[in-house]
């Protein structure tokens, strides 16, 4: 089990967790890098760090609208897994650390299209400003 644990640490990539978050929830790059005051090219490269620091993995995951363990801890078959099995309220434990989450396409779909709107309504308003 402490073998388990340390290949699950050291399998751990918290770059690529953002970005596996930051897809899922139909946010780009750009978007994400923007909110965060930095460079696309910037956030780039955050994606490709192995670890990132507390203090700006708690700016990404409130800008994603989710917690900084659930980006740091994500495990995609995990996720996959809860969601083939259709929990509507599905917790995801791993040493000590429970995730819940909660799944309703619905809501999901109004949240992404919410954002998608807001998105546009943004570039609206940087065009009028030109």
């Amino acid at each position: 089990m402490i073998t388990e644990t340390a290949e699950k640490v050291t399998q751990r990539h918290d770059g690529l967790n953002v970005q596996k978050v930051r897809v899922y929830f139909g946010v780009k790059q750009e978007r994400l890098a923007y909110e965060l005051g930095i460079s696309q090219s910037e956030m780039s490269k955050i994606e490709q760090q192995i670890e990132i620091d507390n203090e700006l993995l708690s700016k990404i995951a409130a800008s994603l609208g989710v917690s900084p363990e659930l980006i740091r801890d994500f495990d995609l078959e995990r996720a996959i897994y809860n969601i083939n099995n259709n929990y509507n309220d599905a917790t995801i434990s791993d040493g000590g650390v429970a995730i819940a989450l909660q799944i309703n396409p619905v809501e999901k779909i109004v949240e992404l299209y919410e954002r998608l709107l807001q998105s546009e309504r943004e570039k609206i308003e940087l065009l009028k400003n030109k």
